[in-house]
């Protein structure tokens, strides 16, 4: 089994929260794990949309799939993700639009 370091694990968890997408299959996994065709639904998205997303979090190891008979069911990989993505729920912040689009073109940073 790899180890990685704390930047490596912030790295990925950061890839992984970037995508809307992936941040919402991430709250939802965060409730009970999923079946795809439930989740693609629930979320509004293609499974074959949904695939890829789980691909990159399986891939930065953030979830698992289990398989129950011919199906696959994915939850986190680890209940401290669960914690950990309860306190950045909970977490106030403090946007300052200025800071982000300084010499930007109009790009938005966050």
């Amino acid at each position: 089994m790899e180890t990685l370091t704390h930047i490596e694990v912030l790295a990925r968890f950061g890839h992984a929260l970037s995508d809307p997408t992936r941040a919402r299959v991430l709250v939802e996994l965060r409730v009970a794990g999923a079946y795809p065709t439930e989740l693609a639904e629930r979320l509004g998205v293609t499974r074959t949309s949904l695939s890829n997303h789980l691909a990159c979090l399986r891939g930065c190891g953030l979830v698992v799939a289990v398989p129950e008979g011919k199906r696959m069911r994915y939850e986190l990989a680890d209940g401290g993700l669960r914690k950990a993505l309860d306190d950045l729920l909970g977490a106030v912040l403090a946007p300052d639009a200025s800071a982000c689009t300084a010499g930007r073109a109009g790009e938005d940073c966050c």
